[in-house]
């Protein structure tokens, strides 16, 4: 799901990936900076990019939109792009009080098993990772396939002891790439196990999938969320183009909440040779993939973690007051991406 850049020419490049590697994060290679010193990231030419914020607010004010875009009904702030029929993009969907209560439930709450992450490849089902992440737990291998989170002296000790292998809870979040919800998706199959046990995703989480979806439904028909994946960025992650295609009907969304830092989002056609939309994505944004926008290659090349670009100011002070500064601290280099999908 996340890769790095693959060094060829352009010209065996298709549009999409020349798109990836143009927003890509690079650094500049200059002697003057030394391992020390703070890596610069080279600069990049963002004026193409959409923002659907200021669209939104000029949209508000003069009530003009941009060539190629238009309001998905009258009097909403529910944005489409003409030549992606099916996509739908609302801007600060969500308030500051819902990012951040969903922001601590994919930190604390959806890793949990049953639901899986990328550590059940390694570690098994990891329980309680985030409140050892804020002990300062180790988790200890004591057995081939057996792992336990001990307090660091404890871990010490039974690493010199046996020496055993252990990584701490602390690692082991930033290293949380991925978790999934109700049905669980197979990733090394690439398909939903029925037969793995799961719990349903949270009503809360549910009720707002479904009133988002509701302007991207067949008319008479209800969204039923069914399995959700959540995707964590860190710096330097990408996801490169895909498409979202193992679900049984294209013709429901898949409703796309994101959280923390700013990312550019690409959304390309039926075809990695057509030239793709590059667009912001902020903290309370919400994207829908319905139709035939589930036919189109779409991937995140770009998170923004600096201060100046990551926008999430606001969200910081929020989740501070509300949680302490273990989750604003954490989410000032992350991204989350909850994306809602209705299986059959």
């Amino acid at each position: 799901m996340y890769e790095s850049a693959n060094v060829s020419d352009d010209a065996d490049r298709t549009a999409f990936r020349r798109a990836e590697k143009n927003y890509k994060l690079y650094y500049e290679q200059d002697s003057k900076f030394s391992r020390k010193k703070k890596k610069l990231p080279k600069p990049v030419d963002l004026s193409s990019v959409l923002d659907f914020n200021s669209i939104s607010q000029d949209f508000n004010r003069t009530g003009v939109l941009p060539d190629g875009i238009r309001v998905a009904e009258a009097d909403s702030q529910v944005f489409c792009i003409e030549n992606r029929p099916g996509f739908y993009f609302i801007p600060n969907a969500l308030s500051l009080e819902e990012q951040c209560k969903w922001i601590k439930e994919s930190l604390t709450s959806f890793p949990q098993p049953p639901n899986r992450t990328n550590h059940n490849a390694i570690y098994g089902p990891v329980a309680d990772l985030y409140e050892s992440a804020k002990a300062n737990k180790v988790l200890v291998q004591e057995d081939t396939n057996i792992w336990k989170f001990f307090d660091g002296e404890e871990a010490t000790a039974k690493v010199k002891q046996r020496s055993c292998k252990s990584v701490s809870a602390s690692v082991l979040l930033r290293k949380l790439r991925w978790s999934t919800l109700g049905l669980q998706f197979d990733w090394s199959k690439r398909n939903y196990d029925v037969s793995l046990p799961h719990n349903n995703i949270p009503d809360a989480l549910c009720q707002l999938a479904k009133t988002h979806a509701a302007i991207a439904m067949p008319s008479g028909e209800e969204f039923r969320p069914e399995g959700a994946i959540v995707n964590y960025f860190g710096l330097g992650d990408t996801l490169g183009g895909h498409l979202d295609d193992m679900e049984a009907d294209w013709s429901k969304p898949i409703v796309s909440m994101s959280l923390g830092c700013k990312a550019i989002f690409l959304l390309g056609g039926k075809s990695k040779e057509d030239p793709p939309h590059a667009m912001y994505l902020r903290s309370g944004d919400v994207v829908l993939m319905a139709g035939e926008a589930r036919e189109c290659f779409h991937g995140v090349p770009r998170i923004f973690i600096d201060e100046e670009n990551a926008d999430i100011g606001a969200l910081e002070s929020e989740l501070s007051h509300e949680n302490g500064d273990f989750i604003a601290e954490y989410i000032k280099t992350l991204r989350i991406n909850i994306n809602i999908r209705q299986v059959f």
